[in-house]
């Protein structure tokens, strides 16, 4: 099974995996972080699945349906061709977003009487246990889990062991966790379908887009907002866990939970697609959060409920993705200093007090918490941490940790204009002083660069952030020279490693993908824009394939992807490439 052969459905309150073989191969109900209820990503054999598809197990052709994140796949055989429809229902029903945990699945015939087979294995999460089953007229339940848990459907119950059967007509499949479908299937399919393409198709129209690579940007859009937990604002990093960063580099991290980092980095992705409902949402989680945190002392990541229960642990009997173990569940992480955190809420939330469409947010308690979180960066710039990269070996003074408690002095220094001459000016102080001691500590006249921590000698492709920050000057020397030397030393086959240090887990060996889109974006703001946008042209003929979902990783010489999937990084870093390179509409015939 390869991350290429898988595509992404959900509404914002779960989501799962369909493989070009018609199976549903990664599920956690009822919320992004709960635990499997067909997990065959992890585990071929005793993981669970729920396929619809051929009798011969051949694959079919995935593609989305245009502009939406519902998901067809076309089968073609000797005895005829037939197409499986998946999709996750969510419209505005009530004036409220309606997006129950089931799984809606249309089996069509095309052509021909094609002969598939129809398994719904679910499996009672992490034990891999399977339910006691339970057979109604035209349900099957599965007893067992914390709700009630039913497959209703029109196919013949005696076929739904695997047993192939002849498919003449349109048959439905609708898994539900909670309350059960009582209402007619195919006219209740039909309509849950429509809805849920024109909400997508609207959420679409409503984006703003580059004029070049807008399909990309489109699909990164979709994906991105499959990303977003509705119920409390959070935004997970993937939907997945311990999908490997590279073979046999035991790097199995669990990303279904909220970075505060990554978070940040996706607000700014909706800002540049015009949608705020999603800022909104993280205000409220991330006021949560902070009231909770003595002092501010924020934690690098949570649970999409904002609790932080998430004690890092291997699981026995998973065999893992393609054999690459350890599963794990929870993130150690969570226990790590992470001192650029505080930077990227400030730059989170100041757009606030910026943009007058966001009037209605500002409050004294937000103004209070982003002046917070600056004292708070300015109070731990320079203390050494794990750095953004979480590195699992001795901490040194990141430097980009500080180029982000810069970045909240400078940010919030402009904020208290207006009210607080006074703060201003201390933040403002303390803006030049943390410049200055990054300038001194992290720039290297030798090599030619800022490099990763205080006074060392490797190179970071973090560092490039410094040049859309604006650090420095576009024209200054030393933003060219960083970016030129990323390029060089950490550049593979056109793409960009994060580093080349042993982290203590190793080196790492292939490109992680949103660094080649930040590479793009620095080019642009540089004015490099030819190279900019030879760059973006490679990376999207390289890696984004017919599906368009992005991995963590990119291995450019096996041209495969790896790490969890899809990764909300990396389509954050392909929208704002695009917008950066691309040209203006004005320019645009």
């Amino acid at each position: 099974m390869r991350l290429e052969e898988l595509a992404l459905i959900g509404n914002c309150q779960y989501a799962a995996l369909v493989h070009a073989g018609g199976g549903v191969v990664w599920c956690c109900m009822p919320r992004f972080d709960g635990e499997p209820v067909f997990g065959a990503l992890l585990d071929e054999t005793r993981g669970g699945a729920f396929v619809v598809g051929p009798a011969d197990g051949s694959q079919g052709a995935l593609r989305y349906v245009e502009n939406t994140n519902v998901v067809e796949t076309t089968f073609r055989g000797a005895d005829g061709s037939f197409r499986v429809i998946d999709f996750a229902p969510r419209f505005i029903q009530h004036e409220r977003s309606f997006r129950p945990t089931q799984i809606f699945r249309v089996v069509e015939p095309i052509e021909g009487a094609p002969r598939i087979r129809v398994v719904c294995d679910p499996v009672l999460g992490w034990s891999q246990s399977r339910p006691r089953r339970q057979v109604g007229s035209h349900h099957v339940s599965y007893l067992g889990f914390d709700a009630d848990v039913r497959l209703t459907t029109d196919v013949p119950l005696s076929y739904l062991d695997g047993r192939p059967f002849a498919l003449t007509e349109r048959r439905h499949l609708v898994f539900t966790w909670g309350a059960p479908v009582e209402e007619p299937l195919a006219p209740l399919c039909h309509r849950f379908r429509e809805q849920t393409v024109r909400y997508w198709r609207q959420w679409v129209k409503h984006c703003a887009l580059p004029p070049w690579w807008q399909r990309e940007v489109i699909r990164s859009a979709l994906a991105l907002k499959l990303h977003c937990f509705e119920d409390t604002g959070a935004i997970v990093a993937a939907v997945t866990t311990s999908l490997p960063e590279s073979p046999g580099s035991g790097r199995t991290w669990d990303y279904r939970y909220c970075w505060l980092r990554d978070a940040y980095y996706a607000l700014g992705a909706f800002r540049l697609l015009g949608h705020f409902e999603e800022r909104e949402g993280f205000l409220r989680y991330l006021l949560d959060v902070a009231s909770a945190a003595p002092a501010l002392d924020l934690l690098p990541l949570y649970r999409i409920d904002g609790s932080s229960d998430l004690e890092e642990r291997q699981l026995a009997g998973w065999t893992g993705y393609c054999g690459e173990g350890p599963v794990r569940v929870g993130n150690a992480a969570a226990t790590h200093r992470q001192n650029d955190i505080y930077g990227e809420m400030v730059l989170a939330l100041s757009p606030l007090f910026h943009d007058h469409r966001f009037a209605g947010e500002r409050s004294e308690a937000v103004e209070r918490l982003v002046i917070g979180l600056a004292e708070k960066a300015i109070a731990v710039s320079g203390i050494p941490d794990a750095g953004i990269w979480e590195y699992r070996n001795e901490w040194e003074p990141q430097s980009f940790s500080s180029l982000m408690c810069w970045a909240a002095a400078d940010r919030a220094a402009r904020l208290a204009e207006r009210r607080d001459p006074d703060k201003a000016a201390a933040l403002s102080e303390a803006a030049s002083r943390i410049r200055q001691e990054l300038i001194a500590n992290a720039w290297s006249e030798e090599i030619g660069a800022f490099v990763g921590s205080h006074g060392g000698r490797e190179i970071d492709a973090a560092m490039l952030q410094a040049v859309s920050l604006r650090f420095l000057g576009p024209g200054d020397s030393r933003l060219h020279g960083t970016v030129d030397v990323v390029k060089r030393e950490l550049g593979l086959r056109g793409w960009l490693r994060r580093y080349r240090a042993d982290d203590g887990l190793g080196t790492p060996s292939v490109a992680f993908v949103i660094c080649t889109f930040w590479l793009v974006e620095a080019l642009a703001r540089l004015g490099r824009t030819e190279e900019a946008r030879s760059l973006m042209r490679h990376a999207c003929d390289d890696a984004v394939g017919e599906i368009g979902l992005l991995s963590e990783d990119w291995d450019p010489i096996e041209r495969r992807m790896w790490g969890n999937f899809p990764q909300a990084y990396s389509h954050v870093g392909l929208i704002h490439a695009a917008f950066a390179a691309s040209p203006d509409w004005s320019e645009v015939d």
